[in-house]
């Protein structure tokens, strides 16, 4: 990332407000995400943020030429060294508004991803988003790529040597790319190694999911007593997360914890975000976390609906909705949405914090999983000994019992156990 010993980079974030009718987010909701992100990036100084109006995008530099000379000087009143544009920037535009500004310009995109390089710790989640800033960086011609030769850490959007290389070498970047990829697949298929390894293990996985900064990583901590880092900051988790938890009434669940969703994810990471979430897409039940205390907590609902459904998550796994932060609201309030919770199917109001309602989330959860489990009766061939012992590794068998042409086999099991077993 940027040199963590190098002074901070004085930054100020702008918001374009398009004023379209598919906008889901209030501009002044979107412009504290966007400086919410800033501030998750080490070394940036926030200066200074606006709400820039722009009914017309322009071609060449984006805002009108008089809104241009206006930020021009809000921007150097406000000494700011780079300028974070809360939305989709072309190459072009971003070329003329440094020109224009005397500033660095860095878009949405190369804001996420910037902090995606800093939080990924797993060799799978840098080289995803190694792979994901040189897509995004091949496009646009404006910035070195001196990372390529481990100088430095980083993707070299922000400061760093050779940031006025303004010719990127797209056949050294097309290089990269061909290496990294060979690289993933190595590590995608010791992940898938792993994960058929704990398929093996006969406990319901139950994974953690919800808006960037809900809560969950502090949820997964109180669960588990684990000590995954909980800040309150966009992103702070990247890697997925796996421990086992014991119920109240014995029985095992695997606990996941996975990377926040946000609205507008870069088309880049879209991947990253597939190969990260595969465990939710496994799973026997998904908790989807909610800060129910921020102002566009339903805007932030659908937003994680919307990509679990990109994502392809299956009908059949169950969803608990959790209201999380609640001792942020208030005693009345909290009282009265813990009521309203109560009164809805599938919803509890939690404190990760706290610690309220975290036993009665615990009873929902075994409720769901046995409720989930359904009885049939599967006929096995004499010769079908690897499946037979599957189902038994599994602890799904409640009766078996020899017939002259095979064995019948009553089990009570999960779809995804179910799903698994057809796929031996």
């Amino acid at each position: 990332m940027i040199p963590h010993e190098a002074a901070s980079t004085r930054a100020f974030v702008i918001h374009p407000d398009m004023r379209r009718d598919d906008t889901r987010h209030a501009p002044i909701y979107a412009l504290g995400e966007a400086t919410s992100l800033a501030l998750a990036l080490p070394g940036l100084e926030v200066v200074g943020s606006e709400v820039v109006r722009l009914a017309t995008p322009q071609p060449k530099t984006l805002f009108g030429s008089g809104k241009v000379l206006e930020l021009k000087a809000m921007f150097a009143a406000a000494e700011a060294e780079l300028v974070l544009i809360d939305g989709p920037v072309s190459p072009k535009q971003q070329r003329n508004l440094e020109k224009a500004w005397n500033v660095k310009i860095l878009d949405r995109t190369g804001l996420i991803l910037e902090i995606f390089s800093d939080r990924a710790r797993t060799r799978e989640g840098v080289l995803q988003v190694e792979m994901a800033a040189l897509s995004y960086q091949r496009t646009r011609l404006v910035r070195a790529w001196t990372h390529l030769e481990r100088q430095r850490g980083g993707l070299g959007f922000v400061g760093g040597p050779g940031e006025t290389q303004i010719e990127a070498d797209r056949r050294a970047i097309d290089e990269q790319i061909i290496s990294l990829k060979r690289q993933l697949g190595k590590v995608v298929r010791t992940r898938e190694l792993h994960r058929a390894g704990r398929a093996k293990v006969p406990f319901p996985i139950v994974a953690l999911v919800g808006y960037t900064n809900a809560g969950k990583s502090t949820l997964f901590n109180r669960l588990t007593g684990a000590d995954v880092l909980a800040k309150d900051m966009l992103f702070a988790t990247l890697d997925p997360t796996m421990r086992r938890v014991k119920l109240d009434t014995g029985a095992e669940i695997i606990l996941s914890d996975t990377v926040g969703f946000i609205s507008n994810l870069p088309t880049q990471l879209v991947a990253s975000f597939r190969a990260t979430l595969e465990e939710v897409l496994e799973a026997d039940l998904v908790l989807h976390v909610r800060d129910i205390s921020h102002p566009e907590t339903e805007e932030q609902k659908a937003d994680v609906e919307d990509i679990l459904s990109n994502l392809g998550m299956p009908e059949h796994i169950p969803v608990l909705e959790l209201w999380n932060k609640i001792d942020l609201l208030g005693e009345e309030k909290a009282h009265a949405l813990a009521l309203r919770a109560e009164r809805e199917e599938g919803v509890l109001a939690i404190s990760s914090i706290t610690g309220f309602g975290l036993p009665r989330l615990l009873e929902m959860v075994t409720t769901t999983l046995d409720s989930e489990r359904h009885e049939t009766t599967l006929t096995l061939a004499f010769s079908a000994g690897r499946e037979r012992a599957w189902l038994f590794r599994e602890g799904v068998v409640q009766a078996e019992r020899q017939t002259e042409e095979a064995t019948e086999v009553d089990v009570l099991w999960t779809a995804r156990q179910s799903a698994r077993f057809r796929d031996l």
